[in-house]
């Protein structure tokens, strides 16, 4: 009689395993213009908290070492972002978009989609280029950027409604996937200066710190779900600018921070760049990657 006992035992602590095991999500955030320097200096407990949560570099690098003739913008930076290539690939030279090429090289929402056709997607932003030019396979794709007045009260507003939607969407939608931008640092930068000493600019990371924290706090509250966040910028600044910054490290060093359960803790002891946050995102969803994707990046920080 024993058997069957053990038996059922064995069943019933195997189906507890597995009802126990929570569904993967991810979020990439990305934070324009934003020097980790800076963010040193400001107060931000949330993405402190990333930080304590996961594993971080300070200098991930927007360039590669194969191409570096696009400029050190957004357009570049946000297409390297969001497909996991260097700009030679999705041929964002500018933020002209003269020519992309993401339907070679597209969003990681395509892969996704791929491999979770009944996924949820979701893409938030305030700067209109990446919703017409980059995003693709999103069931909800957002623009918020409020037009005319001044650019950076306007980009802070933008970066409070994306918030909001974020927020509504995790909990109404669910999303499997989702990618949140937030442009009023950047803009920042240029209405006074990139640098830790300039009190506006420190303000405005702090504002943006707030904003994740919401965001994080939305995400805690799915206690059935897994989420990793990874975090990243475009580019740096000096001065009010960044453009032609190939050989300037306060532009050239963006960070990278990968959070959650499903991440290694403490601080990459290896050179990591804005092209693995994809790889990264992916995999830890379980997306096996394909070498015909021709993508630059590798998965870093998962355990």
């Amino acid at each position: 009689m024993r058997i069957p006992f053990l038996f059922a035992f064995v069943l019933l602590t195997a189906a507890s395993s597995f009802a126990a095991e929570k569904e993967k999500h991810v979020l990439l955030l990305g934070i324009d213009g934003c020097r980790f320097d800076a963010v040193q200096k400001a107060k931000t407990p949330n993405l402190d908290r990333l930080v304590a949560g996961g594993i971080y570099s300070p200098s991930a690098l927007i360039l590669g070492d194969r191409y570096r003739k696009n400029d050190t913008i957004s357009g570049p930076g946000w297409g390297s972002i969001n497909t996991g290539v260097w700009a030679d690939k999705h041929n964002v030279q500018g933020n002209e978009f003269k020519e992309p090429r993401f339907d070679k090289y597209p969003h990681f929402f395509h892969y996704v989609k791929q491999a979770y056709p009944d996924a949820k997607t979701v893409s938030i932003v305030d700067w209109d280029p990446i919703a017409k030019y980059i995003v693709s396979d999103a069931d909800v794709s957002l623009s918020t950027k409020e037009e005319g007045g001044d650019v950076v009260a306007s980009y802070a507003k933008g970066d409070e409604k994306s918030t909001a939607e974020a927020i509504r969407l995790i909990q109404e939608l669910q999303p499997k996937a989702m990618m949140l931008y937030l442009g009023q640092v950047d803009e920042t930068g240029h209405a006074h200066g990139f640098h830790p000493s300039v009190p506006q600019y420190v303000a405005a990371i702090e504002t943006v710190d707030g904003l994740v924290g919401q965001v994080l706090d939305a995400i805690n509250k799915r206690t059935d779900e897994e989420w990793l966040i990874v975090v990243t910028s475009d580019h740096g600044g000096e001065g009010r600018g960044h453009g032609g910054g190939h050989d300037n490290p306060n532009i050239l060093h963006s960070f990278l921070i990968v959070s959650g359960e499903g991440a290694q803790k403490g601080k990459f002891d290896t050179q990591v760049y804005i092209v693995d946050a994809v790889p990264t995102l992916l995999t830890y969803l379980g997306v096996k990657l394909d070498d015909a994707w021709q993508l630059d990046g590798h998965a870093v920080g998962l355990k």
